[in-house]
Formats: C-alpha cells, structure tokens, sequence
C-alpha cells in the first residue's frame, strides 16, 4: 500500500550477484528509488513485451533517479538467458528459492500457479511504497501507467 515500508530482500541477478532493496537505499551513493516489476516467467509473451518496452524506454526511470529491477520465480540460469536474449541492462531478479519468497512478501504470489503475479511497485528513497499497480493475468501493464508512477516520486 502507498505509504507503507517496502519489505526488504536480497535475490541474486542473473549473473548471481547479491542485489538488495536496502543496498540500493542506502550506501555511500545517493539513495535512488527502486521500480520493483514483478512478472510470471521469462520467455512468455507478454513479459517479454512488458520488459522489452521498459528496456526501450529506460531513460525514463534514469531521468526520475529509479533503478529498475525485475522479478520473477525463473533461477538466475534462466534469467542470464533471457537477458542475453532480449538485451535487458537491467538487473533481472531471481525469486527462485525458497519459491517465490519475495513475491509472498509483496502480496502478489500466486500460489495455485507458482508465479508471481503482474505487479509494480514504485519505491522511494525514503523506502516507502509511492505508488503500485497490477493487471491482471494476461493483461501487459501500460508504459504509460509508469509513467504516471515516476511522476509521483
């Protein structure tokens, strides 16, 4: 909910690195907000279309001083190749084991099918959530509707 703190974790990226939401906060750099995107698989469809138009517009998160980080249930095996495959620069998230633990904590786990549901969270430096939104299953989330996210940072 806008306004509570963002839970904190740390999932490996793609190449297996330690990211944490607390890390990114905090640290010696300046604190930066955080766009958490939560999506069910790698190689499906729709996220594939969702991140491919994120990754083409990711001026926009740089510009509003957001690190954007996507999340899904894949292990970070899966994660190196769809990133190499798709030509993602941003930190791909793996939320593999224990099974979707982060999803869970953001409400946004689906545990009839093992998958995160499509869910942005909009984080500010302070920690707290600024802004979420959801579609539902088989329904590609609006640039537009980031847009208006970033706006509220």
């Amino acid at each position: 909910m806008p306004g509570d703190i963002a839970p904190d974790f740390s999932l490996p990226n793609q190449f297996g690195e330690p990211v944490s939401l607390s890390g990114l906060l905090g640290g010696s750099r300046p604190p930066r907000g955080v766009a958490l995107v939560f999506y069910p698989f790698a190689f499906s469809g729709i996220c594939t279309g969702e991140l491919c138009e994120l990754r083409d517009n990711i001026a926009d998160f740089a510009a509003a001083g957001v690190t954007l980080l996507a999340v899904s249930v894949d292990t970070k095996f899966t994660l190196r190749a769809y990133a190499r495959a798709e030509g993602y620069d941003f930190d791909l998230l793996a939320d593999f084991w224990p099974h979707g633990e982060v999803a869970q904590a953001y409400c946004v786990f689906d545990p009839v099918n093992g998958m995160a549901g499509r869910s942005t969270f909009l984080i500010g430096a302070d920690g707290r959530i600024a802004d979420s939104f959801s579609t539902p299953r088989g329904q590609a989330r609006p640039l537009g509707r980031y847009r208006q996210a970033l706006e509220r940072l």
